[in-house]
C-alpha cells in the first residue's frame, strides 16, 4: 500500500516550542507505512537539525531536508512538495500541532468526497475562533462558505492536483504570497471539502512580522491578477476584492503601528492611495463597514492627518455584553443578554436620526465635512445587526457556536440620536452543543460577538448584578454529568462540565460567598451547585493565616440541600471570632486563606477573609497571599494588640520615616 499522506513541517530555530508539533505528527493513528513526515529545516542553528536527524534515523517514515537559511518557509515548502510521496500532502508549521487521529479522519473524508482540497477544522490556542467550521461540507463554495477567511496553508491537498496545475509558493514570498497559493488552489479545485465535526489542527501563536508595505502591496497585485484570470467581472469578483480591500489595504491604516510611526507612514499612505486608484474603484466601498468607508474616503481625499486621527480614536472601540439572567430549562442553560458596541471613546455608539434613516456619528476630531451622508448612512447595516454567542474550551481552544434568538432595539438618546442594542437569549444544550454531540469535560468560556452598524467586536460575557445563579444540573448524555455555571475572578461567565469532586464544584462558585456576623461567631455561607442524594462527603472549612502558616482554624461545615433543578444548596460554617488576641480556636485580625477539606483531599476556595476593627470582609483570592504582611512587620500577640490601639499604625510609620530621614555618610 502506498503512502496516503505526507506531512510537511517547516522548521527554523524553534527551541523547545516545536516539541508539541513533533510529537503530534509522530503519534498519528495511521500506521507508519501509511504516512510520512517531511521536516524542512531552514538553516537552523539551535540544534534542532541534529534532533530531527536522530528521529529520522530510528523512524522509517521520517525524512529531514536541510536547506540554507532563506528567512521564509516558502522555498522549503516547494522543495518538500517536490519530494513528497503521499497521495495527499498536509502543511503545518513548527508551533502547530495535530490531533492524534487528524490525518486518518481528513484522509478518509477527502477520499469520500473526492476532494482536491480538504480543510480540517482549525483551532486557535488563543484569540478569536477560526470561522468557516459551523458544519461539514462535501462541496464548499469559496464565497458562500467563507473560505476566504481560511487562507493559511493548513489543508490537505491532493498531490497530483498540485502537480497538474503547477501550484507552488512564490519565492521568497510573504504573508500575501502564502495566501495567493491557497487562493490558486481554491480557484483550480473541482471539489473543496470542509471537515468540521472535530478539531484537526491547533494553530500556535504567531508574531506579527514587520512587513514592508511595498512588498505586501506588490504581492497583493499579483494575487488580484490571479483572481482576474479566473473570475469574470461582477459581484463575485467584487466580493473577493472586498476581502483584501478590508484586511490588507485599509485595516493596517487603523493599526497602532501605523498611527504611532511617522518614519514610513507617508510612503505607506501614498502606496495605498495609488493601489486604490488602480484596483479598488469607489463602487467597492459599498461592501465596507461604515468606519472603513470613512477611512477609504479620507484616503482618496489625501488626508493622512485625518487617517491618523481616525486610527487613534478607534483603538478603544469594543463591546459590552451584559448578562441579565441565567436560568436552566431542563439541561439547557439559557443566557439573557444585552449587547452594545462601544465607540472609540469607550461610550456606547450613538447614531444620528433623520426620518427613518440612521447615520454614523464620526469621532469629534474628524472633519465631518469630508464625509457625506451616503458614506455615514448605516440604516441597512443596523437592520442586519446580529450577535453570535459561542463557548470556548479553556484548555483546547475548541469553539462551538450556540443558537441565539435576538431583536434589535433603538434606544433614544436625546431628540436626534439613538443607540443600537441587541437583546437576545442564547441556549447552551450541554448534551448537543458540540455539533450535535455533548460538550467535553472541562472549563468552557462564554463569548459574544456583535456585528452592528459601525463596528464589529467581541467580548466575554460578564456576570450580572445581584445574586449569582450557581445552580448545577445533571446532564444525562452520554452519561450522568454535573454541569455548573461559574464566574472567573474578573466576573466573566464560564461553564464547568463534570467537576472532578464535590469540593471542586463548590470551589468553582465560591466567589458567591456571603457572611453574617452574630455575637461572637461568623457564619460563612457558600452556594453548593448540586447536593447528591447521599448529602455528599463530610467537609470542613479550613482558614489559614496569610501572615503565619502555623495558624490554622478548622470548623465543621453543614451542607443543606436546595430544591433539585430549581434552587442551589448551601454550605454553612460557624466560625468563632475574637476581636483581639485570637488563639488557635478563633478567627482573629488579619488576612485568612480558605479551603475545603474532606477525608480524601483539600480544595482551595476562590476567596479570602480579612478581619479589621472587628469586622470580617470577603476578599478576592488574588488579594490574600502569603507574601502580604502587616505594616507593623512581625505578627506576635504584642503586635496584634498594637494594631488595635488607636493611632498605632500612624505612629509606627512616622517612627520608621524619621529613622531614615537623615542619613550619615
Amino acid at each position: 500500500m502506498g503512502v496516503k499522506v505526507s506531512v510537511i513541517v517547516s522548521v527554523h530555530n524553534p527551541g523547545d516550542t516545536a516539541d508539541a508539533c513533533i510529537r503530534s505528527v509522530l503519534e498519528q493513528t495511521l500506521r507508519a507505512e501509511e504516512y510520512e513526515v517531511v521536516f524542512v529545516d531552514d538553516g537552523s542553528t539551535d540544534g534542532i537539525a541534529e534532533r530531527l536527524d536522530t528521529v529520522a534515523a530510528v523512524r522509517r517514515n521520517v525524512r529531514v531536508l536541510h536547506l540554507p537559511h532563506s528567512g521564509s518557509p516558502m522555498p522549503g515548502r516547494n522543495v518538500a512538495l517536490a519530494a513528497a510521496r503521499g497521495e495527499y500532502v498536509y502543511l503545518i508549521d513548527q508551533r502547530d500541532r495535530l490531533e492524534r487521529d487528524a490525518l486518518h479522519r481528513m484522509y478518509e473524508r477527502a477520499v469520500e468526497a473526492d476532494a482536491d482540497v480538504l480543510i480540517g477544522r482549525l483551532v486557535r490556542d488563543s484569540g478569536p475562533p477560526v470561522p468557516g467550521f459551523e458544519r461539514s461540507k462535501a462541496r464548499a463554495d469559496i464565497l458562500g462558505d467563507r473560505l476566504l477567511t481560511l487562507l493559511t496553508p493548513h489543508k490537505l491537498y491532493r498531490r497530483a492536483f498540485l502537480e497538474e496545475h503547477e501550484l507552488g509558493f512564490a519565492v521568497p514570498g510573504g504573508r500575501i504570497a502564502e495566501q495567493a497559493f491557497v487562493v490558486r488552489t481554491y480557484l483550480h479545485a473541482k471539489v473543496i471539502a470542509v471537515l468540521a465535526e472535530q478539531p484537526c489542527c491547533h494553530l500556535g501563536e504567531r508574531a506579527e512580522p514587520e512587513e514592508d508595505p511595498q512588498i505586501v502591496l506588490a504581492e497583493l497585485r499579483a494575487l488580484l491578477s490571479q483572481i482576474d484570470a479566473h473570475v469574470g467581472e461582477g459581484r463575485p469578483r467584487e466580493r473577493m476584492y472586498g476581502y483584501w480591500y478590508r484586511s490588507t489595504v485599509l485595516r493596517p491604516l487603523l493599526s497602532q503601528r501605523f498611527a504611532t510611526s511617522s518614519v514610513d507612514r507617508g510612503l505607506h499612505f501614498r502606496l495605498v492611495r495609488e493601489l486604490m486608484e488602480e484596483r479598488f474603484p469607489e463602487r467597492l466601498d459599498r461592501h465596507l463597514p461604515v468606519h472603513y468607508r470613512a477611512l477609504a474616503t479620507l484616503v482618496r481625499a489625501g488626508r493622512l492627518d485625518q487617517v491618523v486621527v481616525l486610527a487613534n480614536s478607534s483603538k478603544r472601540a469594543g463591546l459590552r455584553a451584559d448578562l441579565s439572567e441565567v436560568r436552566w430549562d431542563a439541561h439547557v442553560l439559557v443566557l439573557a443578554l444585552t449587547v452594545e458596541v462601544l465607540a472609540g471613546d469607550g461610550e456606547p455608539t450613538r447614531f444620528r436620526t433623520d426620518g427613518d434613516r440612521l447615520y454614523w456619528t464620526p469621532p469629534r476630531s474628524i472633519d465631518d465635512a469630508l464625509l457625506s451622508d451616503s458614506v455615514k448612512d448605516v440604516t441597512a447595516a443596523v437592520e442586519r445587526a446580529r450577535i453570535e454567542v459561542y463557548v470556548r474550551h479553556a484548555e483546547t481552544g475548541v469553539v462551538h457556536f450556540l443558537p441565539v434568538a435576538y431583536q434589535v432595539h433603538h434606544v433614544p438618546e436625546g431628540r436626534r440620536h439613538v443607540r443600537v442594542q441587541i437583546a437576545g437569549e442564547a441556549r447552551v444544550d450541554v448534551t448537543a452543543a458540540a455539533l450535535g454531540e455533548p460538550l467535553k469535560s472541562g472549563q468552557w468560556e462564554v463569548h459574544v460577538r456583535m456585528y452592528g452598524g459601525a463596528h464589529q467586536a467581541r467580548s466575554r460575557v460578564r456576570r450580572p448584578e445581584g445574586p449569582l445563579n450557581c445552580l448545577g444540573v445533571l446532564a444525562q448524555r452520554p452519561r450522568t454529568r454535573l454541569v455548573v455555571p461559574c464566574w472567573t475572578d474578573a466576573g466573566e461567565l464560564g461553564l464547568a462540565v463534570e467537576p472532578r469532586s464535590f469540593s471542586e464544584s463548590i470551589a468553582l462558585v465560591s466567589p458567591g460567598v456571603t457572611l453574617r456576623q452574630q455575637d461572637s461567631h461568623l457564619y460563612v455561607v457558600l452556594p453548593v451547585p448540586y447536593v447528591p442524594p447521599s448529602g455528599g462527603p463530610p467537609v470542613e472549612l479550613v482558614l489559614r493565616s496569610a501572615a503565619r502558616s502555623d495558624r490554622e482554624l478548622t470548623v465543621p461545615a453543614l451542607v443543606e440541600p436546595g430544591v433539585p433543578g430549581k434552587i442551589a444548596g448551601q454550605l454553612v460554617a460557624k466560625v468563632p471570632v475574637k476581636r483581639m488576641l485570637a488563639g488557635k480556636d478563633a478567627l482573629g485580625p488579619g488576612l485568612w486563606l480558605s479551603s475545603l477539606r474532606t477525608a480524601d483531599d483539600e480544595t482551595g476556595l476562590r476567596f479570602g477573609l480579612e478581619m479589621r476593627r472587628g469586622r470580617v470582609m470577603v476578599r478576592p483570592s488574588a488579594m490574600v497571599t502569603p507574601e502580604r504582611r502587616s505594616p507593623l512587620g512581625r505578627d506576635t500577640r504584642l503586635h496584634r494588640l498594637g494594631r488595635r490601639l488607636p493611632g498605632a499604625r500612624h505612629i509606627v510609620r512616622l517612627a520608621r520615616a524619621g529613622k531614615h530621614r537623615y542619613l550619615r555618610d
